[in-house]
């Protein structure tokens, strides 16, 4: 039987307090939308529509190519939100799966069993629900005296007795589709928010006979709707550890996963480890037998086999097998590090390509540079690479030894086993296999110390 499915993604979200659409705040580095839509992939969707509504062009440019959208222009609740989608699935016959785009922590393996129970219930409705240690705000589930499912009633609708039924609805259901689009057009806004309720079309499906099933969450967590900043700090907590947990399962050592922060898209090899307070943003590969160290932020990078990074800031760069960096360096966009290349303490590389085996020990700052293989940097070597308006490059060849304290003006090119020496300001190409010396002449004043401010004698 085909599947569909809708995803409610029209609110504003007011309690959120931002001017960010709602499914658009982000949870492990991904929006809730786009976990939402991850989850709903992974159970083999024929036709999955997003209803957009506040801020719909942004919530739009979101979207992964081809999904179809439908604009709620007036909020009219999520029984409109429905609705609308009528004219791309009216006319379907099969199972429609309805979830909000605010539930990020939700599972496929979790919506996959609820088609299969909806579908093995025989069921014209299956409401996803949940035991809530507090229901307070949840609809509730009524049940008949033979446990059935008699409605759903919200909050603001609630008498005391429903309001202490601790079975809430989570707000995902499967409806057999064209039996839900027949009903959501006898709905009425009769209630306390003035809305169409999607959830009336439970009890009209009730007084007509059909079979309304109910599937209980083994895992509460997982019924998360974020509507406020609270919430979504509870969401992100939730989707780490769960992250974390993943890797540790996969065989990558975390020293203190309370304090290890990975994003949903991050891979990590096995036999890697990583201290306490690390934080690997983005889509970053890290390969095997890694080692990062505590206080290290990594992001959008691939960092390959037996690599280590201590302490460092690694943002869009790439680290080839057996390189290192830190404590305290910091690669930037566009680096690429070669096989075995060192760059040490206090060291910051930009838009640079460095070649196997090259050194930059400590105090050096390499950008916009194409450097060899095994080239040694001196500490306090500069590439002055800006002019104030434009970036110029600087190419330095294999075996170069560039001397403490070099000033590289760029462009010029460095050659071969060519070496600068210690405090030169280099402003000219140098040839392979020379000895460039590019500072003044040292004079030395016997005897006028004395005569200077500093002077205290003997």
């Amino acid at each position: 039987m085909n599947k569909f499915a809708i995803v409610l993604a029209a609110g504003k979200g007011t309690r959120m307090k931002s001017a960010l659409p709602k499914v658009l705040h982000q949870v492990a580095g991904k929006s809730m939308l786009a976990h939402v839509l991850k989850s709903v992939s992974e159970v083999e969707i024929a036709k999955n529509v997003v209803i957009v509504g506040h801020e719909a062009d942004r919530v739009i440019a979101t979207l992964p190519k081809g999904t179809q959208f439908v604009k709620q222009v007036e909020q009219l609740g999520t029984g409109h939100a429905v609705r609308i989608a009528a004219d791309l699935l009216a006319n379907e016959e099969g199972a429609t799966l309805v979830i909000a785009g605010d539930t990020p922590l939700i599972t496929g393996e979790t919506l996959g069993a609820l088609f299969d129970y909806h579908f093995a219930q025989k069921a014209t409705a299956t409401i996803l629900t949940a035991i809530a240690p507090n229901p307070t705000g949840y609809g509730r589930i009524i049940r008949d005296e033979k446990g059935s499912v008699e409605k759903i009633v919200e909050q603001k609708d609630a008498n005391d007795f429903e309001k202490s039924i601790t079975e809430i609805n989570t707000g995902t259901y499967i409806f057999d589709n064209k039996s839900l689009f027949k009903a959501l057009t006898e709905i009425t806004t009769d209630n306390a928010q003035g809305e169409y309720y999607l959830t009336d079309v439970i009890e009209i499906f009730k007084k007509a006979g059909q079979t309304i099933a109910a599937h209980i969450l083994d895992d509460f967590d997982e019924s998360l709707g974020v509507n406020d900043r609270v919430a979504l700090s509870q969401a992100e907590g939730t989707m780490r550890k769960r992250i974390n947990h993943e890797h540790m399962v996969n065989g990558v050592t975390l020293i203190d996963p309370a304090t290890t922060y990975i994003d949903s898209e991050v891979t990590i090899g096995a036999e890697t480890v990583i201290e306490a307070n690390v934080t690997i943003k983005g889509n970053t590969f890290i390969g095997k037998n890694v080692l990062i160290t505590n206080g290290s932020r990594i992001e959008n990078s691939e960092i390959h086999s037996n690599c280590e990074v201590r302490n460092s800031t690694v943002e869009e760069s790439r680290m080839s097998v057996g390189s290192n960096v830190g404590p305290y360096a910091h690669l930037r966009p566009g680096t690429v590090l070669s096989e075995e290349v060192h760059v040490g303490n206090f060291v910051e590389i930009k838009s640079s390509t460095l070649g196997k085996g090259t050194k930059a020990g400590h105090l050096t700052y390499i950008g916009n540079a194409t450097v060899g293989e095994k080239v040694n940097f001196g500490a306090g070597t500069i590439t002055a690479n800006f002019d104030g308006k434009n970036k110029f490059n600087t190419e330095i060849d294999d075996f170069a030894f560039i001397g403490s304290n070099s000033t590289i003006i760029a462009p010029l090119y460095i050659g071969k086993n060519a070496l600068t020496a210690a405090g030169s300001v280099v402003t000219e190409d140098v040839p392979d296999e020379a000895v460039e010396i590019g500072r003044g002449k040292q004079v030395n004043k016997l005897g006028r110390a004395k005569k200077m401010p500093h002077y205290r004698g003997q």
